[in-house]
């Protein structure tokens, strides 16, 4: 698949972490930023984002999607790109699952487990990069999702201050659904899968966020005991949760 030509935009889906309650105080700002794609915002944006403290850029993208769109104007930058993709075929990602809240806490699960080594590898990024990590998907809502959790669990924070931040890409969603679906919709089409069929996502707008995060939490604890224990088997060290508890907590 080739790379296409893009519209440039802002993403809509952006949000410094900074503020949320975690163990010993509330995470501090510039130090991790979720996002839907930064692969082609504006060249202001690009700007914007570096000379606010950006050096690192961690893509949760499946090989195909990157090769759609490419890196875009925060190629031109020196900052440090690590592509760590949670789901290696975005065709496949429901692996049986319906699209909806529940299915989505499914597919959350087998990114944890599957993925664990590619979330430690961002969990060191975020520690050890010197300035703020952005990290994004297409959406920035699910593999997006689900780093922001690991990172918030690792920082110790309450369930219901990573659900709530997780929920909050649900008042979002049609804009992200507006600002993805040139991309999306050449790459369905590429695979050979029928575009209005991969719609059906749309489902995901009504009902609440808040069952896909819970389900993710409370079945890693079921079955694993601690949640971050598939991270840890990975390779999580208790020297980079440290790391990234100093970093991150508000001075």
């Amino acid at each position: 698949m080739t790379t296409i030509e893009l519209t440039l935009s802002a993403p809509v889906n952006l949000r410094d972490l900074g503020g949320i309650a975690i163990d010993g105080g509330v995470l501090r700002e510039g130090v991790a930023i979720r996002t839907d794609d930064l692969a082609y915002v504006t060249t202001e944006v690009a700007s914007d984002l570096v000379a606010g403290g950006l050096t690192a850029i961690i893509d949760l993208r499946s090989p195909l999607e990157v090769e759609v769109t490419g890196r875009g104007p925060l190629g031109a930058y020196p900052i440090a790109y690590h592509h760590l993709p949670l789901i290696a075929d975005v065709s496949r990602a429901q692996d049986g699952d319906d699209f909806s809240h529940e299915g989505m806490g499914r597919m959350y699960l087998r990114m944890v487990e599957h993925a664990a080594p590619q979330l430690v590898v961002a969990l060191n990024v975020i520690a050890y990069t010197p300035g703020a990590a952005a990290f994004h998907c297409a959406a920035g809502r699910d593999r997006t999702g689900v780093l922001a959790a690991m990172l918030l669990l690792v920082l110790g924070a309450q369930d219901d201050a990573i659900v709530a931040d997780y929920t909050r890409t649900g008042e979002n969603m049609v804009a992200i659904m507006t600002r993805t679906a040139p991309v999306m919709g050449h790459m369905w089409k590429a695979l050979g899968h029928d575009v209005d069929a991969a719609k059906a996502s749309s489902s995901l707008l009504e009902g609440s966020m808040e069952v896909s995060m819970r389900a993710l939490l409370e079945a890693l604890r079921e079955r694993h005991g601690d949640a971050l224990a598939p991270l840890r088997a990975a390779g999580l060290s208790d020297d980079t949760i440290a790391r990234l508890r100093e970093r991150a907590l508000a001075a």
